[in-house]
């Protein structure tokens, strides 16, 4: 990267809560014999009261209020701000109860065209903030919020923005949605204590869970009292098999990684955030490109969809925001069923100063990103 970015705030929400990623426990439930990550009972009621706030608000879908909730945390100096929450599924719960009248009745509700209309979700976040800056959404999949920060990345070094909110958003908990994944054999059906082990190389059955979760970042390229920044990134596309393929060999995080890493040493990387969705060929593909790159003495390796399942668009805002907890407390985030020979092996004990980020999404699309504390 020409310049770094630097991060001067961040918010998420999701089914962890107050607990954090500390948390040495699953907070997935389960609901009608179906693990999901359902949002933890404090950001619950906001998101009730937030819909009584603005008569406006009443019927937009669950997804914007997440983006809504999250954003509205942020500290901003001025209102000269760009925005871009992406998400992989969009307004999913409005269009499966407005198709459903329509399937009944043959109509539907008024404002179903904009309510489920994707840039519904940065244009109603600029409007609730009143912000002054560009407002636009897109859907990358799974690699959705990854590619939010890699706009903010362009339109700052650009000039285009002095400021910049980027994230993603998710309400993925409907009876389409889950029945979708289920479709592809990847949706778990474990009930344990952990209903989806990501990174788990032993486990014998695909154990992906879907959650619901929103996060964003306020970015720019002057210094943060955070004193985090990126500082470098990757992307990779696959040649596809299929639409949901991946390489054996985790190819497309290869190159992603070896990318976002051109210009530091890679001892110098203390722990990866992996995309991991707890999907046999995900999470093994990934563990096959860590190993490429990096050998069995990898940094540690993090994950937190086995704590509040796979948040599609926003899974890697959600990371992110892992990532820069970690630096700003100096601590790892552990996997408890996991030894240290497969997530720890180098018995990495100092705060850790270099992260990176893995994400990726259908389509073959890999983006990696590069923390640090400054």
């Amino acid at each position: 990267m020409k310049n770094p970015i630097y991060i001067h705030d961040y918010a998420m929400t999701s089914a962890l809560g107050a607990r954090g990623f500390a948390a040495r426990e699953s907070s997935i439930s389960v609901e009608n014999l179906v693990p999901v990550g359902r949002l933890n009972a404090v950001d619950e009621q906001a998101i009730k009261d937030l819909r009584l706030q603005n008569t406006a608000y009443k019927n937009l879908d669950r997804v914007t209020l997440l983006g809504l909730l999250v954003a509205r945390q942020l500290t901003l100096k001025n209102k000269n701000v760009a925005v871009n929450i992406g998400s992989s599924r969009g307004s999913t719960g409005t269009w499966e109860e407005s198709y459903d009248r329509f399937r009944e009745s043959g109509t539907t509700p008024t404002q179903t065209s904009p309510l489920t209309t994707l840039g519904n979700i940065s244009s109603w976040i600029a409007q609730d903030l009143e912000l002054t800056g560009a407002a636009f959404s897109h859907s990358i999949t799974c690699a959705t919020a990854s590619h939010s920060i890699l706009n903010a990345i362009a339109w700052l070094e650009s000039g285009m923005a002095e400021q910049f909110i980027a994230g993603g958003a998710e309400a993925p908990l409907t009876g389409f949605t889950i029945a979708q994944m289920k479709a592809l054999r990847i949706y778990s059906s474990e009930k344990g204590e952990f209903p989806s082990r990501a990174l788990d190389s032993d486990k014998i059955s695909n154990q992906m869970v879907l959650g619901e979760a929103a996060a964003c970042f306020l970015l720019s390229k002057e210094p943060s009292a955070l004193g985090i920044k990126i500082t470098g990134y990757g992307t990779a596309i696959e040649n596809l098999r299929s639409a949901t393929s991946v390489s054996a060999d985790g190819s497309g995080f290869q190159k992603s990684m070896r990318q976002a890493m051109e210009e530091v040493d890679l001892k110098s990387i203390d722990a990866v955030v992996t995309h991991a969705p707890a999907t046999l060929q995900g999470d093994r593909s990934e563990l096959a490109a860590i190993k490429a790159v990096f050998g069995e003495q990898h940094p540690v390796l993090c994950n937190n969809k086995w704590q509040l399942g796979h948040s599609l668009g926003a899974s890697a805002a959600i990371s992110t925001a892992m990532a820069v907890q970690m630096l700003s407390e100096g601590r790892y985030f552990d996997i408890p069923y996991l030894n240290d020979s497969i997530a720890n092996p180098r018995k990495s004990m100092g705060a850790p100063r270099r992260v990176l980020i893995n994400s990726s999404g259908f389509g073959g699309n890999f983006v990696t990103l590069l923390l640090e504390k400054a």
